[in-house]
């Protein structure tokens, strides 16, 4: 994610200095996918490798266009990331940008200090971890375990953070980009205690980040071990997940058949009913933050500008805010009838 974010130099006019004076040294793409990968990435999301850096392009047109104070990389596989998880889509790709960077701007306490070794005591927690193989179709499988949290240890905003930067790292790999990812989620001993650290505003962010502020696709959520409360937290909240993410949804409480059909025991660890030996976090954990370096580079491009505010970029309307608000406002009191 390296690149100069300054738009104003990407279309130098007649009579201007040379393009190679003017146009920032951008790191040439070079296609690590394969063969077949190619071809999925063709059929689903109608990437078409002839014309993929003229779409890139015209992305990056249309930021410098549009939003010319977004501070934003503009590097070819920056912003091919945003091309694959719309589908080649222009337009969804450029609103799909602008609120990756307007959610990054508007809730400093997850982003600021954005970086692996802020996260350490979540990472060695166990809170989240990738596991080592992907399935099947190639996805890696991002394991959530919200009983590893301990609310007096720190704020339900460091998991969050911790996610994102898990999901930051995954979606490096152009494989991941096509293939998208598997998350299991984990609430076996999740008391309503902790649950209700999860409350609107956080559910509100968070599903905006997931649906709409970021790059990945998530291909399937499986919730394993899940008490009766879970079940009221997402009745409240499946109101507010596209119909195609709701769908992605799987509940299979205590039952590890059920989950093996969706993740084959041979990539689950022992927890799991798995044949892949016992859950290991640290080859994650080291892996994320022997990445320090990375983060800190690829971060400091993405700069809100001096003469930007936040909520310039908003893309969502004041009525649908409201409406989340007036919603999720109840969800108290339903938990405590759901536990």
């Amino acid at each position: 994610m390296s690149g100069d974010s300054d738009c104003t130099r990407t279309s130098p006019s007649a009579g201007s200095p040379s393009d190679s004076e003017l146009l920032p040294d951008r790191p040439k793409y070079v296609c690590t996918l394969s063969p077949d990968l190619v071809t999925k990435a063709r059929e689903e999301l109608q990437e078409k490798p002839e014309w993929r850096l003229r779409d890139v392009q015209a992305l990056r047109d249309m930021v410098c266009k549009d939003y010319p104070s977004l501070g934003t990389c503009l590097d070819d596989a920056f912003l091919l990331r945003f091309l694959r998880a719309r589908k080649f889509d222009y337009d969804r790709a450029l609103q799909l940008l602008v609120n990756y960077h307007t959610c990054r701007r508007t809730w400093p306490e997850v982003f600021s200090n954005l970086k692996p070794s802020a996260i350490k005591p979540v990472l060695e927690s166990g809170f989240v971890t990738v596991l080592p193989h992907r399935d099947p179709q190639g996805r890696h499988v991002v394991c959530i375990r919200p009983d590893r949290w301990t609310p007096s240890n720190y704020p339900i905003t460091e998991n969050i953070r911790a996610i994102y930067l898990t999901l930051e790292k995954l979606i490096q790999s152009e494989e991941t980009q096509v293939n998208g990812i598997v998350i299991l989620a984990d609430y076996k001993g999740v008391s309503l205690s902790k649950a209700s650290h999860f409350g609107p505003f956080v559910a509100k962010k968070v599903i905006g980040i997931l649906q709409d502020g970021f790059p990945i696709r998530i291909k399937a959520v499986n919730i394993i071990n899940e008490p009766r409360i879970f079940k009221g937290i997402f009745a409240i909240i499946k109101p507010f997940l596209k119909e195609k993410i709701a769908n992605r949804f799987f509940l299979h409480g205590c039952d590890l058949n059920s989950l093996h059909q969706n993740i084959p025991p041979v990539i689950l660890p022992e927890e799991y009913g798995g044949t892949a030996g016992k859950l290991d976090i640290s080859a994650w954990n080291e892996l994320l933050l022997a990445s320090e370096e990375d983060f800190l580079h690829d971060f400091s491009e993405l700069v809100l500008p001096c003469d930007s505010s936040p909520h310039d970029l908003l893309v969502s309307g004041d009525a649908d805010e409201k409406q989340c608000d007036d919603s999720l406002r109840g969800m108290k009191p339903q938990l405590y009838y759901c536990y």
